[in-house]
């Protein structure tokens, strides 16, 4: 959700948050055992093989994707059901968060335990049961139970992907592999709002009409069960990560793995030798480390909470949570909301592409001061637009198009920038000796400014819902000088140059 360790387009994390803290161990050490083998270009006899591997561990990010981004289709019909007004229903829809820090807080201790793959087995069995629960809710409670299984699912999904892949993929492929896990996640998003499209023209336009015997919000969510099952099965064709195999002993299946994955002509025990190394050389830093300077952290680690608070601030989570509510609340028809929520989510595609084009070739900061200059400006035309919201709910006509003109540029320049680059900050921008503590503050930091955007939208929306977008251009705003005063380019430098 998209950088360095986990690429987030909404910055879920997600956050994209969360889930970088939690891999962030794995991922650096893979890291660390690439430089060790510097120069070596291994190559695997069967690079196919590599990526379907890769692909099928890419599948919670599809996953990750797909729950985050399936709500959207499901808001109005929750609302009409359960008859609740815009407060409840925005905690229906933010307790997933609460799910997500929890399965990222555990995943990583528990892949340590009982390995890579029955975390994602784990994941995909939570992710099952919650979109069948989801689609089959006795009452509000447990829909809202059922979310937050969801976002352990999520949450989890979040980290082992990443993790796995980084271990699991060649040195010389790694950043190619890498990024299977962010365009799953952008894909899953687009798929989500694709599919919930279909099911909405299926119930002729209606939420809650009947679709196989339920209503169409219930089938949104419950279709998520298919990638799940999916995701599953792919799960016990993959092999495990080497990285875990000789952290229980199991040193002759993780050479055969890594020979798989890198090549039979690689020395197997050399290569054994390295990670064995760069795992007694692993450097626990806790929170205590960050301890320090005028305001009780090092600054270095209030630069990180910057990053991610402004990423979640300019409000890039309603564009996926509550659009086509959005839409609807200034006179779209509902079939019309929800294609302009997948329009949205191909823009969302489209940035990604090219900010993992552009982020090593202009560096991170340039990006996201652009980012942080279209975003003010389409945000600044959103609130103007939707200012002129008439007394029955409607827009004029020019301002209705300037509002879905500048929604689109807004997801746009998030992707090609903030969505990509606080990842790749956070995961460059830390000194080694607290990289990984840090990591984990700041992203628990972006987990709570999610939680705060997504729950207060709706009755943000209801008080003045150009109001609530001139409060996310304020921090579009905000951020350049943010940006330009404390937030140091980190292209081209190695992790041991950061303090």
């Amino acid at each position: 959700m998209v950088g360095a360790l986990i690429l987030c387009p909404t910055g879920m994390a997600t956050p994209h948050p969360g889930n970088v803290a939690g891999s962030q161990e794995y991922t650096l050490t893979s890291t660390a055992t690439a430089q060790g083998a510097e120069g070596r270009k291994a190559q695997p006899d069967h690079l196919g093989h590599v990526i379907f591997i890769t692909a099928a561990a890419a599948m919670g990010g599809f996953l990750f994707g797909y729950d985050s981004s399936v709500i959207n289709g499901a808001v109005e019909g929750i609302r009409g059901k359960y008859d609740i007004g815009s407060a409840a229903l925005a905690q229906v829809i933010a307790i997933a968060l609460i799910g997500c820090a929890i399965g990222a807080a555990t995943a990583g201790k528990l892949a340590d335990r009982i390995g890579r793959i029955r975390v994602m087995q784990i994941s995909a069995t939570l992710f099952t049961i919650s979109a069948v629960g989801s689609a089959l809710p006795f009452s509000l409670y447990d829909l809202a139970f059922w979310r937050v299984l969801g976002g352990m699912a999520i949450g989890m999904a979040s980290v082992i992907g990443p993790a796995y892949i980084a271990e699991v993929s060649p040195p010389a492929y790694r950043g190619r592999l890498g990024a299977f896990q962010q365009a799953a996640i952008v894909i899953g998003i687009a798929i989500s709002q694709l599919v919930n499209w279909g099911i909405l023209n299926v119930a002729d336009g209606d939420q809650r009409g009947k679709v196989m015997g339920i209503e169409a919000w219930q089938v949104m969510l419950g279709v998520m069960v298919i990638p799940a099952v999916l995701y599953g099965l792919l799960s016990f064709a993959i092999p495990e990560s080497p990285r875990f195999l000789i952290s229980v002993g199991k040193t002759d299946k993780a050479k055969k793995v890594l020979a798989d994955v890198e090549g039979h002509t690689v020395d197997l025990d050399k290569r054994v030798a390295e990670i064995e190394l760069a795992m007694k050389s692993e450097q626990k830093s806790t929170f205590k480390d960050l301890l320090g300077g005028r305001f009780g952290l090092l600054p270095i680690v209030w630069v990180g909470i910057g990053l991610s608070v402004f990423q979640q601030f300019v409000g890039i989570n309603v564009a996926f949570y509550y659009s086509s509510t959005l839409w609807q609340s200034v006179g779209v028809n509902p079939e019309s909301s929800f294609f302009y929520s997948f329009t949205t989510s191909i823009i969302n595609i489209v940035g990604t592409v090219i900010a993992m084009v552009l982020v090593d070739r202009i560096g991170r900061k340039p990006l996201a001061l652009v980012g942080s200059i279209g975003m003010a400006l389409s945000l600044a035309l959103e609130a103007w637009a939707f200012a002129s919201k008439t007394a029955d709910g409607t827009l004029p006509t020019t301002q209705g198009t300037v509002a879905l003109v500048a929604a689109h540029a807004f997801v746009l320049f998030f992707a090609l920038s903030w969505g990509v680059v606080v990842w790749v900050f956070l995961g460059e921008m830390f000194p080694n000796r607290i990289r990984a503590a840090a990591l984990g503050v700041a992203a628990s930091a972006q987990w709570v400014a999610n939680w705060a955007i997504t729950a207060s939208f709706p009755s943000l929306a209801d008080w003045n819902l150009s109001g609530a977008y001139v409060i996310y251009t304020v921090f579009a705003v905000l951020s350049i000088p943010f940006v330009l005063k404390y937030v140091k380019e980190t292209k081209g430098k190695a992790l041991e140059e950061m303090g």
